[in-house]
């Protein structure tokens, strides 16, 4: 996966406890709220063009925290493996 590759540099930055903190990385809980909002109105055929647009960048940001989030805990295997 391209992305992955773009983002392994920024993976070798993470100090264990940047690592840590990334991977317990939680939305606050309004902003899921929303996000399972759009996901709803989505899954029905339901969002506006605007609508669309947010839940889109929600989900590829979502995607992005996702990778970064398996490379912190890569590191954290590796390093209680260590």
């Amino acid at each position: 996966m391209y992305l992955d590759r773009m983002l392994a540099p920024v993976g070798d930055c993470f100090t264990p406890e940047v690592a840590r903190r990334l991977v317990e990385l939680r939305e606050d809980t309004q902003l899921q709220s929303r996000i399972d909002s759009l996901a709803e109105k989505n899954t029905e055929g339901e969002l506006s063009q605007e609508e669309r647009s947010e839940y889109e960048t929600y989900v590829r940001a979502g995607n992005l925290i996702a990778i970064l989030q398996a490379k912190a805990r890569k590191i954290l295997k590796e390093q209680n493996h260590a």
